[in-house]
């Protein structure tokens, strides 16, 4: 990490743990599955992707075993085009895995972790380095890797102070994880305390009425406004997504979907699609429209991040869409 200010600097940061998955190839219970294919998941991860794919200079933090699914990790990181100088290699700890089941008819997949002492767990503020984050025009953080360990979460909250007092911008989607953290009130403690730094918030409906106590849109968007949020875009599905500001607030219809196969990474992809919009200089309502329009995408393919767009693809797709795009916007 010696030379990193010898770099062209970074468009985004983020952290956290990629792990192996081995999605099944046939429907069923996890037991009785036989054959498996070998993908990366990762929350944070599929953002980074999301956004190198569109052009984005991408940096991911993070640790990962000295083992083959290590390597694995680092392969996908290089084939990607995302830097890895914050990617440190443990010699002592192991690269997590999961198994995820097949579903046909569209509902959420079983998945069993096995992550506990990753080396991603072991991430802690000695993996911080000023000239290789600060340097960089925004952080997005997920909820995800703040729960996998104290040390971890340090972290998360010293890289959105040292961004924040940088100047930069910080997004955050709160990525529930409830069996990571020590206790329902800590989670919700933590996460908001985490949100209270972000300019942009992107809860899903769910996830904010657990953070919130709130049940209506606007009000879960209130909360974090009130904390200091520039915008909050919050998920609603099928439906699309509502998003406030101190000065506007719409809700922007969902895409139509003709077939869910996989709705793991639907809020990697929406995130990827606000993040990407917003560091262009479009506008908020533009930026939630190409959130539901990646987000669509992302559900129509097995795998985390497989359904992503390059930047020629989304190109095309929102060029074939200008006039309704204008019209509802």
């Amino acid at each position: 990490m010696s030379n990193t200010n010898t770099h062209a600097a970074l468009d985004v940061i983020t952290y956290g743990e990629a792990m192996a998955m081995f999605v099944a190839a046939e429907t069923g219970a996890l037991a009785a599955v036989g054959q498996f294919t070998k993908r990366v998941a990762g929350a944070d991860l599929n953002v980074a992707i999301g956004l190198s794919r569109l052009g984005f200079k991408v940096g991911w933090m993070s640790r990962v075993g000295s083992d083959s699914f290590g390597q694995f990790v680092r392969d996908t990181l290089t084939k990607e085009g995302i830097d890895q100088r914050c990617v440190t290699t443990d010699e002592h700890y192991p690269t997590g895995f999961q198994l995820k089941s097949k579903n046909d008819d569209g509902s959420d997949p079983a998945i069993e972790y096995f992550r506990k002492g990753s080396a991603a767990s072991h991430l802690s503020l000695a993996d911080y380095a000023a000239d290789y984050v600060l340097p960089a025009r925004h952080l997005h953080l997920t909820g995800v890797a703040p729960a996998i360990s104290a040390s971890s979460r340090e972290l998360a909250f010293h890289l959105a102070r040292e961004m924040r007092a940088a100047g930069k911008t910080i997004s955050f989607d709160p990525n529930l994880r409830p069996t990571l953290w020590p206790s329902r009130a800590a989670m919700v403690d933590g996460l908001n305390a985490l949100a209270a730094l972000a300019d942009w918030v992107l809860p899903g409906i769910g996830e904010g009425e657990i953070l919130t106590g709130y049940t209506k849109p606007d009000d879960i968007a209130k909360f974090y406004l009130d904390q200091g949020a520039r915008g909050v875009i919050i998920k609603l599905g099928a439906q699309g997504a509502y998003f406030r500001t101190a000065d506007d607030a719409a809700m922007i219809p969902g895409r139509p979907v003709a077939k869910v196969v996989d709705t793991v990474g639907a809020g990697d992809g929406f995130a990827v699609g606000v993040v990407s919009a917003l560091l262009e200089g479009r506008t908020l309502p533009q930026a939630v429209a190409r959130g539901n329009r990646i987000g669509a995408l992302a559900i129509q393919v097995i795998g985390d991040s497989e359904g992503l767009p390059t930047r020629a693809e989304l190109d095309a797709l929102e060029l074939a869409d200008v006039p309704s795009v204008a019209t509802a916007l």
